[in-house]
């Protein structure tokens, strides 16, 4: 089958280089012949001028030659001398004349005695006439030197070269350029076949426009992605960060290229971005968001290049999330309270029907008092509603859970300090790490022990409203309390919802932005002490 080439712009990158590089060979190699060639017909040229020359002094400086020239039949004496010297030296003529430029000696016997054809006058003058000049035998390089004896210039010697003669000596040397041409291009050719095999490996065998729209639709896309991209090679360092995930990690703008661990980011999102595990809807908490990390190995033809990670920001939904567990809490606690209702309900009319109503009013009471206690100390104590709804379904979730939930007496928290949904995260995640850590883990109603309860304090320290949230419970383990801030870390077993060691970072997180201070003691228990600027704005 016949392949037919397209058209040059469609050949492959490597293609169209090898084609290049070939033709700056050749031209450059034919530049290069022409460029010596040249070379060696002026060094031919310099040569021939040198060597006539030489022989013209020698001549001229002969002792025979002197004499001959002022003898009576000069012809007679150097004929035979100058056409021996001019056999001898390999020259084309040898012409030995008067002042006056009358021949005595040259190779075509009829010549002598005629003028000479050519410059003297240097000579005559006692210097040399160097020229290529067109006489009796063709163009010639050739030479005029004077004769002299004691001082005085008695006759002249004149001996040349055909310019043939020197164009054959120079193409004699051509065969050996050529043959320097050729390995040179073969040289060459060599070196571009393997440049090109380099190229068509590294582009692998795409073309310019292949290239070109390769690159265009990958920067397109990198930028259009709603989701972060983060690449990174085998030694930890950033090869690749789109639009998105440089906003989401705050990346400064020459990371790309630089280690992981030197763009200022958390522990655990440093290690997730850099370890060799592949990582799956991953929760990591940063100053200012809580992101979704994907990552697995990128590679090419079995060879791995590096690890390629997706970023989503799920802050917002976290906290609504939170919020809907808070929610679904009350709703749980609600449940509970009309199933308890009910069974007190019973119980009252069980008794009335036994014709106990003393009783039955006392029990009664008894719970309507208790009820009320908690519901009248939550509400004068907390001047925002939905503050109030939470510590009302907490007190409610821990009274089902069997544990003692407690208000501090005097205890205040003024309106407008902070958003309402930053106040209702901070409080709600306190609380609920609190009930967890008390009852050892979440919705394990009934295995709390007596002596273990969950109490909140709230109050005005000058510029700063503080409310503390403490418990019973172990405490932090040594060395526990950096990361379970700052790494969304927990001492429980990770949850369905893979949301476990979250409400504590989600506080350090929401604290940080609200420019307060979040401090925890113990053990014995654990107290987390929050304080925030008390000049907030209500949300």
């Amino acid at each position: 089958m016949t392949r037919v080439l397209g058209a040059p712009g469609r050949w492959s990158v490597a293609a169209q280089t090898f084609a290049l590089q070939v033709l700056i060979a050749v031209l450059v190699v034919a530049a290069g012949l022409v460029g010596a060639y040249g070379q060696a017909q002026r060094a031919g040229d310099q040569e021939a001028i040198a060597r006539a020359l030489a022989v013209a002094e020698t001549i001229a400086a002969t002792p025979a030659v002197i004499s001959a020239v002022q003898g009576p039949d000069p012809s007679a004496a150097l004929q035979p001398y100058a056409e021996r010297v001019r056999v001898e030296t390999r020259t084309d003529f040898v012409v030995v004349m008067s002042r006056d430029a009358i021949r005595y000696t040259h190779p075509d016997p009829t010549q002598i005695g005629k003028k000479f054809i050519g410059h003297t006058e240097d000579a005559l003058a006692g210097g040399v006439v160097e020229e290529d000049y067109t006489g009796t035998l063709g163009p010639s390089s050739r030479v005029v030197v004077p004769v002299t004896d004691a001082g005085k210039v008695v006759a002249l010697v004149s001996v040349g070269i055909r310019k043939s003669a020197v164009g054959e000596r120079v193409r004699a040397q051509l065969p050996g350029l050529l043959l320097a041409g050729l390995v040179a291009a073969l040289l060459s050719g060599l070196g571009t076949a393997l440049v090109s095999r380099r190229i068509r490996r590294q582009t692998h065998g795409l073309g310019e426009q292949q290239l070109r729209e390769m690159y265009e639709y990958y920067d397109a896309v990198l930028h259009a992605v709603t989701e972060g991209l983060v690449i990174t090679d085998l030694d930890g360092r950033l090869r690749l960060a789109n639009d998105e995930a440089t906003r989401l990690l705050a990346l400064p703008a020459d990371a790309v290229g630089r280690p992981v661990a030197d763009l200022g980011l958390g522990p655990a999102l440093t290690a997730a971005l850099t370890d060799d595990a592949s990582h799956e809807d991953e929760l990591h908490v940063t100053s200012a968001r809580v992101l979704v990390l994907n990552r697995g190995p990128a590679r090419w033809q079995g060879r791995l290049l590096g690890h390629v990670a997706t970023l989503r920001d799920r802050t917002d939904l976290e906290a609504l999330t939170g919020e809907l567990d808070s929610a679904r809490g009350l709703t749980e606690a609600l449940r509970s309270q009309a199933h308890e209702s009910a069974n007190r309900l019973h119980t009252i009319v069980s008794l009335i029907e036994l014709g106990h109503t003393d009783r039955a009013l006392d029990f009664a009471t008894d719970e309507l008092q208790v009820s009320q206690l908690l519901t009248d100390r939550v509400v004068g104590s907390v001047d925002e509603p939905a503050l109030t709804a939470v510590l009302l379904g907490k007190a409610a979730e821990a009274h089902e859970r069997g544990i003692a939930f407690g208000i501090e007496p005097g205890s205040h928290w003024p309106r407008g300090v902070a958003p309402m949904r930053d106040v209702v995260t901070i409080v709600g995640n306190l609380i609920d790490n609190a009930l967890d850590a008390v009852t050892g883990g979440p919705g394990t109603p009934g295995s709390a022990r007596p002596d273990r309860q969950v109490r909140f304090a709230s109050r005005v320290e000058g510029a700063y409203a503080v409310l503390e949230v403490s418990d019973d419970g172990p405490g932090l383990p040594p060395g526990g309390v950096e990361d379970a801030f700052r790494r969304g870390w927990s001492t429980k077993e990770q949850g369905s919802a893979g949301r476990r060691g979250i409400g504590l970072a989600l506080v350090a997180q929401t604290v940080e932005r609200l420019g307060g201070t979040l401090e925890v003691s113990g053990p014995p228990g654990a107290t987390f002490t929050v304080r925030l600027p008390a000049g907030g704005d209500d949300a």
